[in-house]
């Protein structure tokens, strides 16, 4: 028997792939900081488990395969919000935002056919893209550059033949960029020029610690035919278990492309549609108080990095996570021991290896992301721990 081609070439979640090592610690009595998944310990508004009491329907039946028009709705009703109108029928939901850009990926993708993505990216996007044949052509960033890749220069240099789309998280995600409006101009400039799908994950869309004007893709209207955006209820709610997610866009043959994956995976479960709905109810105030916490949360995580010697990092503005270039040799080695040889009074801390962020062979490997996601008692310990697992790690390295 044999195992897909496509199969082997992806890798497994750098989020995740050290649970097995983070059980066995546990079950030695263990307590582990997170810092390696981005789930936010911010309380998911109640208005979604009201949504779910008040559910009265007799049948729990298959919802339709496009979405419920309830949160349809309410999808359209945020957009409108952003002063942008999509139309019902340019939004289709998706269970989570993963399940968006693996249909978008098989809907625009042939095999040798290229995405470009500014590295370091969201690790799932190379198993998305490889799994629909693809590959990602990487802008390189580094935090010395302030993770910027939105210059013209840049992206003609990545263009090819092969090129279907650009596609980016903004706010970015690991590196916490949030792009300028001349910069969402540069990228919107270059992808109508080349006819490419420009991909906006817009997920962390709320999270802006400058006091910017919350941005889309979807904004220039003539990019009708060439935006797509992917968005998600996890994150900008705190409801990630939901997984409720949309992918928007105006282009009619793509929506009858992805319409196809959406009828085979048949639908979307109907109660977390219910209550995701509910959730676009929230008012203003609940991201305002959101955005306070997590830029008290950055500024603490950032603080505490700059006082660790040999610590490489670029202060976020936005999102909820940071890369950080750390003085070790490698990362994922260093992960493991944390996990199976450290621990300081009980307590040991878990990121995500860099390596996994990129395209480029060799890059990150002494990177790592944190997702500051903890509350500000537990995220100071955690980066405690991490300065102390750094300096026993080197010592023990060296012996």
């Amino acid at each position: 028997m044999k195992i897909s081609q496509k199969a082997q070439e992806c890798n497994l979640s750098p989020m995740r792939k050290f649970h097995p090592y983070a059980v066995e610690a546990v079950n030695k009595g263990k307590t582990i900081y997170h810092l390696n998944i981005g789930q936010p310990d911010i309380e998911t508004p109640p208005a979604y488990y009201e949504a779910i009491r008040d559910f009265k329907n007799p049948v729990l039946e298959y919802a339709a395969s496009p979405g419920m028009p309830v949160l349809i709705k309410a999808v359209q009703g945020y957009y409108e919000k952003l002063g942008i109108h999509y139309e019902e029928s340019d939004i289709l939901i998706t269970t989570g935002g993963s399940e968006a850009l693996m249909m978008l990926m098989l809907s625009i993708l042939d095999p040798g056919s290229e995405v470009i993505i500014p590295e370091p990216f969201y690790p799932n996007y190379n198993t998305f893209v490889r799994a629909a044949g693809g590959r990602i052509h990487p802008i390189t960033t580094s935090p010395e550059g302030g993770y910027r890749y939105a210059f013209r220069d840049k992206l003609e240099a990545a263009y090819s033949e092969h090129t279907r789309a650009i596609m980016f998280t903004n706010p970015g995600n690991p590196t916490g960029v949030v792009l300028t409006p001349e910069e969402l101009r540069t990228i919107a400039d270059f992808a109508k020029a080349h006819d490419l799908f420009v991909i906006g994950d817009e997920v962390y869309r709320e999270f802006v610690y400058g006091g910017e004007k919350l941005a889309t893709i979807g904004q220039f209207p003539e990019l009708s035919d060439n935006a797509v955006i992917i968005d998600s209820v996890s994150k900008r709610f705190s409801a990630c278990g939901a997984r409720i997610g949309a992918i928007i866009t105006r282009n009619k043959e793509l929506q009858q492309s992805l319409l196809k994956f959406c009828q085979a995976r048949l639908s979307v479960a109907t109660l977390d549609q219910v209550a995701s709905a509910a959730l676009y109810d929230v008012g203003p105030e609940y991201f305002e108080a959101v955005r306070k916490e997590y830029k008290l949360r950055r500024d603490t995580c950032y603080k505490k990095l700059l006082e660790i010697p040999g610590v490489v990092v670029k202060d976020p503005e936005g999102a909820f996570y940071m890369m950080a270039a750390l003085p070790v040799d490698n990362a994922d080695t260093f992960q493991k021991w944390l996990l199976t040889d450290f621990d300081d009074n009980g307590d040991t801390v878990m990121f995500a290896p860099g390596e996994g962020f990129y395209a480029t062979p060799g890059k990150g490997k002494n990177e790592i992301r944190i997702a500051y996601v903890l509350k500000q008692d537990k995220l100071e310990r955690a980066m405690d721990l991490l300065a102390l697992g750094i300096q026993k790690y080197n010592e023990t390295h060296k012996a």
